[in-house]
């Protein structure tokens, strides 16, 4: 079986209550913590390796996000996905080359740009063509923008989901969920559903997964609690 195989299989067949946690690694040295630390998969934020890599997010040249996802890679044996943002301007076709080349087996593709969302329908043609491209050797979490660009409405994106799906997603993310429209949302959406989870405080992965989450993801949240543990360090370190 292949990495892509295990990291589509860890996806299925999960209790409610048993989400497939997947910390975010934002470098090498990060990333064999979390494999240390026995997570079975892992989930590279965006904005996490922006951070790693000196840039605001979203600021991050495509070559350098490709180069920091394959070192990540190459540091651990589990099977990396990859937060690839809007995919850069970049075809379909490339862009799948390029994540294949950088040994990732999934990313997160986002339906927003510069906090506006897309069409969902245009979206949903361009998600289809990235799984056409990718065949089986990517699996595609299509994040669903509309919480977080102030869309209440959990019907919206369930409405965007099953366009998602319908193209070809293996999963859906609706970012910025609050956890009380969790259970609307797996009641209106087919197959797993990412949701984001605070790094302290608030719902714990178990009870984001008792809501109806199928992985939990934690953005650039670790990274930024490793960041204020650092400065604590090196305040302590001053004479």
């Amino acid at each position: 079986m292949s990495k892509a195989e295990k990291f589509r299989a860890l996806h299925h067949h999960r209790a409610p209550g048993d989400p497939l946690v997947l910390p975010g690694p934002w470098d090498a040295a990060s990333a064999r913590v979390f494999a240390e630390a026995g997570f079975p998969a892992l989930a590279t934020p965006s904005a996490g390796v922006a951070a790693s890599l000196g840039y605001e997010d979203g600021q991050v040249p495509a070559d350098e996000m490709f180069a920091a996802v394959a070192r990540i890679v190459r540091a651990v044996d589990v099977p990396v996905s990859a937060d690839v943002e809007g995919g850069y301007g970049l075809a379909p076709k490339e862009l799948v080359e390029r994540l294949l080349e950088a040994g990732a087996v999934g990313c997160n593709l986002e339906d927003s740009e510069s906090g506006v969302l897309k069409d969902p329908h245009a979206h949903a043609d361009w998600l289809a063509e990235v799984r056409e491209a990718a065949g089986d050797r990517l699996f595609v979490n299509a994040r669903v923008d509309t919480f977080a660009c102030g869309v209440a409405d959990p019907q919206r994106a369930v409405e965007r989901a099953a366009l998602y799906v319908a193209a070809g997603a293996d999963c859906v993310y609706p970012i910025g969920a609050p956890p009380e429209v969790l259970p609307l949302l797996r009641a209106g959406i087919q197959g797993p559903i990412n949701v984001g989870a605070p790094t302290e405080g608030g719902p714990t992965p178990a009870e984001l997964g008792a809501r109806g989450a199928t992985r939990i993801t934690f953005g650039p949240g670790l990274q930024r609690r490793a960041a204020r543990a650092l400065r604590e360090i090196a305040a302590g370190l001053r004479p």
